[in-house]
């Protein structure tokens, strides 16, 4: 953003940086790469959750019994974790869309809350909005498929867990 116009707002706010940390951050930068790397994070992190929804599933007296019935509960109750990560993606990137749609900036400049608001140019609007629609609509469509899947696994599990 390096244009003849002054910007009081401090560079680690403005919308074109926010969306530049979330693209190198390594958590939110999942959805931003091909979408087999976000697939492969939450599968890890759903496999690391199975064992200990396993064990805790395995404390109950009625699905000790019943090795199918455990498997499938705990298998369920794995796939919160990634439900969760993904819903805090959702939160970070939709936040920066946000701002990138927006025609001013709301920003501080001290950080004891004065909140100020700022104009955007049209040229940096223009800018921010081409971001907005080719860069970041396409992670939160990603983002939005793997929830759709993630929760259509635990409805279609708890059912399956329910009919078993």
């Amino acid at each position: 953003m390096t244009e003849s116009v002054a910007c009081p707002v401090p560079p680690e706010q403005r919308p074109l940086e926010e969306f530049q940390q979330l693209t190198e951050s390594w958590f939110f930068s999942w959805p931003a790469g091909a979408n087999p790397r976000l697939r492969w994070r939450l599968a890890t992190a759903w496999l690391l959750m199975l064992p200990v929804c396993t064990l805790i599933a395995s404390g109950s007296w009625t699905l000790r019994g019943d090795p199918p019935r455990l498997v499938m509960a705990a298998s369920v109750a794995a796939l919160v974790l990634p439900l969760f990560l993904l819903m805090r993606q959702w939160l970070g990137w939709t936040y920066v869309m946000r701002r990138l749609l927006a025609e001013s900036v709301d920003y501080e400049e001290s950080g004891w809350y004065d909140g100020q608001t700022w104009e955007k140019p049209v040229s940096w609007r223009e800018k921010d909005q081409l971001v907005a629609r080719h860069e970041v609509r396409p992670i939160l469509g990603r983002l939005a498929r793997a929830m759709a899947l993630a929760a259509a696994l635990m409805l279609g599990g708890a059912s399956l867990c329910q009919a078993l």
